[in-house]
This record gives structure tokens, C-alpha cells and sequence, in this order.
């Protein structure tokens, strides 16, 4: 293994997958969140704990450009440490994949891992906008969405690990094993605590943006991490002559 350019490969591909995902969130989710916010806005002048000044405003649209001014950046650095997760399980699983080619077996890992630490865990705790969910339970709810994930991807590698054992249909066993664990762990784990207040439309559409600008990260990491490895191989030594 050429660790140099694996270790290349592996973030050049994280940070221009997170600078994917970051421009989706960018034009698919933020239209979503200036309206979540707007809400919140209009909840805090009734309440008087805010006064509709021009002040106000201004201060708003400064932090609003600011936080969407780092979209970007914060969608390369995520990117970027997640990348390096799939980098590892690719080397250690690519033998393993389906696929004849590198760039088929990276987005086939991309989607098994999508599944896995993403997808399953959104379904348990979908995304929400700013008006849904208190201040008090902010904590509550990250562990709870963290731990859903945790769970779900070591299930993952221990089922993965005994499937190892089994020959042909036999290692059905594995997954169906997983499939049932985490359809208990589902059910086992609590609900989200918040009473969901903001309108419906507003709430499903920031969820499926969400799902989607998601999407857009992983199926952009298996594609670019699967083209330079398909191009440059990092896995073939260098052969030396005396």
C-alpha cells in the first residue's frame, strides 16, 4: 500500500465530496431554514423577548451571511474526517465488495454505508428545522441521534464479521440478523421528546432536502474516491530492481 497517496486520495475525495454536499445544503436546504427561522423570528417579537427594530435586522442578516458563508467550509471539513472513515473501511472491505471495478465497489460501499449510519438512523430521528425542538433538549437529542448511529454501525461490523463464517446463501443469516437486531433497537430506542409545532409542509420539506443533500455527499464520495482509486491504484506496491 502506497500510504502517501492513499492518504491523498482519501482526503482529496472527503473534501470535494463535503464541497458537494455543502453547495446542496447551500441551495436545498437554506431556503428551507430562512423560513424555519423567519418563524421563530415572528415567535420571539409576540413574546417581546425581541423588538422588530431595524437593529435587529441588521444584526439577522449579518449572522445569516455569515452562517451560510460557511456552509461550504464546514461541508469540506465534515466531509473530510467522514472521507477518512470510508477510506479505511474501503481498504479493509474492498476484497469483499461487489463489483469488478474500484469505481463500483467504492459506490456500492457508499451506499451500504449511507444505509447504515445514515439513512436507518434518519428514519428513528429525521432532520428538523429550527422551530421544532427545545432548548433543554438539544443534549437529549444528540445522544439519542449519536447512539442510534453507534449502534447501527458496530451491528453493522459484528453481523459483517459473522457473515464471514457462512458460504454462500448461508451468509443471509448475517444480514437478516442485523435486519431484525435493528428493527429491535428501533422500536427499543425513545421517541424524539419534542412536540413537532411548525407547519408540516415546512418540516417535510427541510427533511427531504435534507435526505437528499445528504445523499449527494455519499453517492460523491464513492464516485471520486472510486475514480483515483481506479486510476492510481494506491493498493499496488512499487516494484524496486537492483
Amino acid at each position: 500500500m502506497k500510504t502517501f497517496l492513499f492518504l491523498t486520495i482519501v482526503l482529496i475525495s472527503g473534501a470535494l465530496a463535503g464541497f458537494v454536499h455543502g453547495s446542496s445544503n447551500l441551495i436545498l436546504v437554506e431556503p428551507y431554514l430562512d423560513e424555519a427561522i423567519g418563524i421563530e423570528n415572528q415567535q420571539l417579537f409576540a413574546s417581546g423577548e425581541e423588538d422588530d427594530t431595524l437593529e435587529f435586522w441588521v444584526e439577522y442578516e449579518a449572522y445569516r451571511t455569515w452562517q451560510k458563508g460557511g456552509q461550504i467550509l464546514a461541508g469540506v471539513v465534515l466531509g473530510t474526517s467522514t472521507g477518512a472513515l470510508f477510506g479505511i473501511v474501503f481498504v479493509l472491505s474492498r476484497h469483499s465488495l461487489p463489483g469488478n471495478n474500484d469505481v463500483k465497489k467504492a459506490l456500492i460501499l457508499a451506499g451500504i454505508m449511507w444505509v447504515i449510519i445514515y439513512f436507518i438512523p434518519f428514519l428513528k430521528y429525521p432532520a428538523n428545522p429550527p422551530t421544532v425542538g427545545e432548548a433543554e433538549t438539544v443534549v437529549l437529542r444528540g445522544i439519542l441521534y449519536l447512539s442510534f448511529i453507534a449502534i447501527s454501525g458496530f451491528a453493522a461490523v459484528g453481523f459483517y464479521k459473522l457473515s464471514k463464517i457462512f458460504k454462500g446463501k448461508k451468509k443471509l443469516v448475517a444480514l437478516i440478523g442485523y435486519a431484525v437486531f435493528i428493527s429491535a433497537v428501533f422500536v427499543a430506542m425513545p421517541e424524539n421528546p419534542d412536540e413537532i409545532t411548525a407547519p408540516m409542509d415546512l418540516v417535510n420539506g427541510f427533511r427531504i432536502m435534507s435526505l437528499i443533500a445528504v445523499s449527494t455527499y455519499w453517492i460523491a464520495i464513492g464516485l471520486i474516491l472510486g475514480l483515483l482509486w481506479y486510476h492510481f491504484k494506491p493498493n499496488k506496491e512499487v516494484t524496486s530492481f537492483n
